[in-house]
Parts: structure tokens; C-alpha cells; sequence
């Protein structure tokens, strides 16, 4: 990925759901990729925060009841935290076998809990990292958090590259830089990905159009990821997630969830939050109503 792209894209996601599926995959889940796995998330990516109870989350794992996860996807450097540019609420019910993602637009006007400031919400994570990132999602929907997973964009090339590209359902034909996309299905690598989900100039429906191709590239991922039989290719990825995600999942919450959602993949539903876009002196806002906030906490707490 040259410097030029890497500048450009200020995004990133993904969630451990891409280990749990690995983990689980079609009889391939041997003593040593059991034990790589465990290691890299319990010394690697394992990072607790305050504001997420674990007695509390492993207990409603273990009850099969319903989850909320945040995937925040920052552009994290050397000197430089950086912004959670991507903030989805992944929701996940067991019981009825399906699960939800709401996509938080990253210039979404709100207090930023922990700083006592209003701003946007993207700032949160340059603020206090995932702490305040969580608190503030938190207080801006009125829910409970279960799990956060955060993921630095450097990962994401290789990610994609490592589980031998994905197939997304392309709405309309766009070119960008040297990439040309075909309306309909397409199978991308690593590099066509980034191109793909950081196209929006062209997209009439702006950051919501590049939005929806992120949660697609997730997806993509996830099915892929499902499918793998390769130990060599998993352990590739176990090296990439260990370089590049952050989650208060252990080991045995992982372990845990394998077992008690996996069906979930069944059936997916997307949101994208909206609003009005307004300028508070030189400075452009997202300005979600209250009507919307409720909304969205409707959504999630009824799911």
C-alpha cells in the first residue's frame, strides 16, 4: 500500500468474528492452532478497559443473550493515536439467529464523554482512546456495551490478501486511480479493496455509499473466513490480527462465543445513522436529532 493511499484512508474495521470462524473452521481446529490462538489473544490484542464489566459481558455470553460489540477502525501511527474514522455498533441475537450493524457517521456532532466537550464523535478515541471511544457511544445511544475490537488500517490490505480475497455485490461501476469496478459481483485482493471502500466523491450518497461498502468488505471477510481450511493461511492471519486488533475479549470469551453465536452469520442487517450537516464557525458537523438517536437505540435495544 503506498503513503498516498495509506494518507487518504481514514477507516478501518473488522471484528474478531474472523478468529472466531477461523478458529472454528471445518475440523481444523488442532492443538496448534488452538494454542496460537490462545497466546495471540491473550497476550497480543487482550486490553481491558474500564468502562465494560467482564464478569457482566462473559456472563451474558454464557446465557446466550443479546450482544452489543463496537468496531472502531482507526489510522493509528508512530506519535499519532489518530481517529476512529469508522464506528459501528454490531448487535447479535443468538436466539433468533441473526445480527445488526449501525454504522455512526465519524462527524457526528456529541459530548465526548470523559473530556467534557462537545465535538465530533470520531474524537473520542484521539481524546482517550478506546475508553472514552466506548463512554462515548455509550451516553450518545443510551446502551450498554458489551465488547469493543479495534483495528489499526495497516491490517487491512493484508487481511483481505490472507483469507485470498473477497466477493462483494458492486452497486454501481466507478473508477478510481488505476482500478476499474464492474457493476454487480466482483472479487477483489487486498489493494482493490482499499480502492473500493475509499471511493465516495463519485458516489451520490457520499460517506452513507462508502459506508455501506466497508460493512460490505466485512462481510466479504467474515464469509471468507468461514471457509478457510488452510492452517498455513490461518496462521497468517492470526499473525495479522495480533499486529493490528485490540479487544477485552479473552480467550475464553472467544471460545465461548464460537459456541453460543455462531449462527448468527445467518441473516444480516445494516444502518446507517443520519443528519443534518452544519458548520459551527469553520468547523462542518453531522447533526443528528433526537428522533434519530431514539430511533437507533430503538433498533438496538429491540433487536
Amino acid at each position: 500500500m503506498n503513503g498516498r493511499k495509506h494518507n487518504r484512508l481514514k477507516w478501518l474495521w473488522i471484528s474478531m468474528f474472523v478468529v472466531l470462524t477461523m478458529a472454528a473452521a471445518g475440523g481444523i481446529y488442532i492443538s496448534t492452532i488452538y494454542n496460537s490462538v490462545k497466546a495471540t489473544v491473550n497476550e497480543v490484542t487482550h486490553e481491558p478497559i474500564q468502562a465494560i464489566s467482564a464478569v457482566a459481558s462473559k456472563q451474558k455470553v454464557e446465557q446466550r443473550e443479546t450482544l452489543n460489540i463496537l468496531l472502531l477502525g482507526v489510522d493509528e501511527r508512530e506519535g499519532d493515536r489518530g481517529r476512529s474514522d469508522t464506528m459501528i455498533v454490531m448487535t447479535l441475537n443468538p436466539t433468533n439467529s441473526r445480527m445488526q450493524m449501525i454504522s455512526i457517521p465519524r462527524d457526528t456532532r456529541t459530548e465526548i464523554v470523559g473530556k467534557g466537550i462537545t465535538d465530533k464523535i470520531n474524537h473520542a478515541y484521539a481524546f482517550g482512546g478506546n475508553e472514552m471511544s466506548v463512554a462515548t457511544v455509550e451516553n450518545f445511544l443510551d446502551i450498554d456495551l458489551d465488547y469493543y475490537v479495534r483495528v489499526n488500517m495497516d491490517g487491512l490490505e493484508q487481511l483481505v490478501d490472507a483469507v485470498g480475497g473477497i466477493t462483494v455485490t458492486n452497486e454501481r461501476a466507478f473508477n478510481l486511480d488505476e482500478y476499474s469496478f464492474k457493476k454487480g459481483n466482483i472479487k477483489l485482493n487486498g489493494e482493490q479493496a482499499l480502492a473500493y471502500v475509499r471511493m465516495r466523491k463519485q458516489d451520490p450518497e457520499g460517506d452513507l455509499g462508502r459506508n455501506d461498502r466497508q460493512r460490505q468488505v466485512i462481510q466479504g471477510v467474515l464469509n471468507q473466513g468461514a471457509s478457510m481450511t488452510s492452517v498455513t493461511r490461518i496462521h497468517k492471519l492470526i499473525d495479522i490480527l495480533g499486529k493490528n486488533m485490540v479487544t477485552n475479549m479473552k480467550f475464553d470469551d472467544m471460545q465461548n462465543l464460537v459456541t453460543n453465536y455462531k449462527s448468527v452469520r445467518n441473516e444480516l442487517t445494516t444502518y446507517q445513522m443520519t443528519g443534518d450537516g452544519k458548520f459551527i464557525g469553520d468547523i462542518w458537523y453531522l447533526m443528528v436529532s433526537d428522533k434519530e438517536m431514539g430511533k437507533v437505540h430503538e433498533m438496538i435495544e429491540e433487536f
